[in-house]
């Protein structure tokens, strides 16, 4: 079916809301499935992936717990927990099983279209966070799936894995780095564009662009009418199950279809934002990922990277994220998003936070009072001869972290993703934020057991489940001689082997 810009099925199998890299990867494991499956896409943009999956509203690292310092934690001892390093790597692992089934079976491009190999590093000095890294790197690098880390504090070294950085650099104090080469480089959004381009020429399959929700009601028979507007004009339409996948907004359309699993959450939006560099003599001089440690108050998503990032086949730096704040739930969004979704489920979690992060409050107040000098003054602690004039400012996404009600009633931050099924698995929902797209296949493999359990219980849909991720139904927490084998064919295939 060639692309619809306008809205003709009144009833489908599966809604999915927003065109990001959600929705396009539910859309795409369902059709591989089932092909007959009737399904609509709604997107309230004029194309796909344009809010947070976009190229440039991202920092686009395949996360896999590689250089990212917030996905470990020190023990009181000093030692180092890498539990949740390893659920994340494994995840990531997922994402490449699938994307290479999709290239292989060319119903993706070629993978230099959308990932590349780029180091992925941690960077830390002074005496006690070298220590850390030196721990992170013992506790790692004894797990299989982190083998091939290195450690190192030489600065001839050090000044071959990072020239831009280590030039000019005061050695008086400790530094220290680790390194993976076969990180990534992620283009998300051509991801989601491919994909998408490939439901569209599927039957059965409807994309509607420039079309908002406006409402979910729940029928007694099971089915949902969503109401769906777009250049003024509304219809609704059943759907057997609804996905909403649509970001920041996906809140706000939870509370809409009043699910008792929807109440309690509340959301607190970070926004983001880049300094750039696109100066040929200096990116030509820079290959990596380079991921330092977050600043006491600073959210996950504020730890600061330098990073090589190429989109379209053109290479930048990137240094940031900085983070401010904004009542918006999407970069394209209302000021009034978040006093709208106050609600009285939430209310009392949302003050509870708010009262209780008062460090994070300071630290974003900080970050919106910074000048272009400010910012170039944080780069130089990365890159000590930054130039203010060779950078320039760019706006990210938008992020809203979930506030969670536990069973006190108490409210807490989470940084994480979280995915919501209803009992009768009619509608699910993605919250949050880190890790996001990198390890979106197995959250939307996760949606499918919760949504879709019987028919994923069929030999027919074990079997094809098998073909897309080979691991799917085993563990590669568990079993780490799968997760080598199989990295070693997702690497030859996507071409991320150094």
């Amino acid at each position: 079916m060639t692309r619809r810009n306008y809205m003709s099925s009144n009833s489908v199998d599966v809604l999915l809301v927003g065109g990001g890299a959600m929705s396009t990867t539910l859309g795409m494991l369902l059709k591989q499935l089932d092909p007959s499956m009737t399904m609509m896409m709604v997107e309230r943009l004029s194309g796909i992936a344009k809010e947070s999956t976009d190229g440039w509203n991202n920092a686009g690292t395949g996360h896999a717990a590689y250089c990212e310092l917030n996905y470990t934690s020190e023990n009181n001892d000093g030692s180092v927990n890498i539990d949740k390093a390893v659920k994340i790597n494994a995840a990531f692992e997922i994402s490449l099983q699938f994307w290479s089934y999709l290239v292989e079976q060319g119903l993706m491009p070629a993978s230099k279209e959308f990932i590349h190999r780029v180091p992925h590093q941690s960077f830390v000095w002074g005496e006690r966070n070298v220590a850390m890294l030196k721990a992170r790197h013992a506790a790692m690098s004894a797990h299989p799936a982190f083998k091939e880390m290195q450690y190192t504090e030489d600065l001839q070294t050090l000044k071959e894995w990072m020239p831009l950085v280590m030039n000019n650099r005061d050695n008086s104090e400790p530094l220290a780095a680790t390194r993976v080469e076969h990180g990534s480089d992620v283009n998300f959004g051509a991801i989601a564009r491919n994909m998408s381009k490939h439901l569209e020429s599927l039957e059965n399959f409807e994309l509607s662009l420039e079309t908002e929700v406006k409402d979910l009601k729940k029928r007694a028979d099971g089915r949902w009418d969503v109401t769906i507007e777009q250049n003024g004009s509304r219809k609704v339409v059943s759907a057997k199950f609804v996905f909403l996948g649509a970001g920041g907004g996906a809140l706000p359309l939870l509370q809409k279809a009043e699910v008792k699993e929807g109440k309690g959450f509340g959301g607190f939006p970070v926004s983001g934002q880049w300094l750039v560099c696109e100066k040929t003599d200096l990116v030509d001089q820079h290959f990596a990922k380079v991921y330092g440690a977050a600043p006491i108050g600073a959210p996950p998503m504020s730890v600061p990277h330098l990073d090589t990032r190429i989109i379209d086949g053109k290479k930048a730096i990137l240094f940031g994220p900085f983070a401010g704040f904004t009542t918006k739930f999407l970069k394209t969004g209302s000021f009034f998003d978040l006093p709208k979704s106050i609600q009285f489920d939430n209310i009392k979690p949302m003050l509870n936070v708010g009262k209780n992060n008062m460090d994070l409050t300071r630290y974003l107040i900080s970050e919106v009072m910074q000048s272009h000098k400010d910012r170039c003054k944080s780069l130089r602690q990365f890159f000590p001869d930054a130039q203010d004039k060779d950078w320039e400012l760019a706006y990210a996404g938008q992020r809203v972290q979930i506030i969670k009600k536990d069973e006190n009633g108490v409210g807490s931050l989470q940084f994480g993703t979280e995915s919501i099924a209803t009992e009768d698995g009619s509608l699910a929902a993605l919250l949050g934020a880190s890790p996001g797209a990198s390890t979106t296949v197995d959250t939307m493999i996760g949606i499918l057991k919760r949504c879709f359990h019987d028919r994923l219980e069929t030999p027919e849909w074990q079997t094809k489940m098998k073909e897309m991720v080979p691991s799917y139904g085993e563990s590669l927490v568990d079993d780490t001689d799968l997760l080598l084998s199989i990295r070693e064919h997702t690497l030859e295939t996507l071409h991320l082997k150094p």
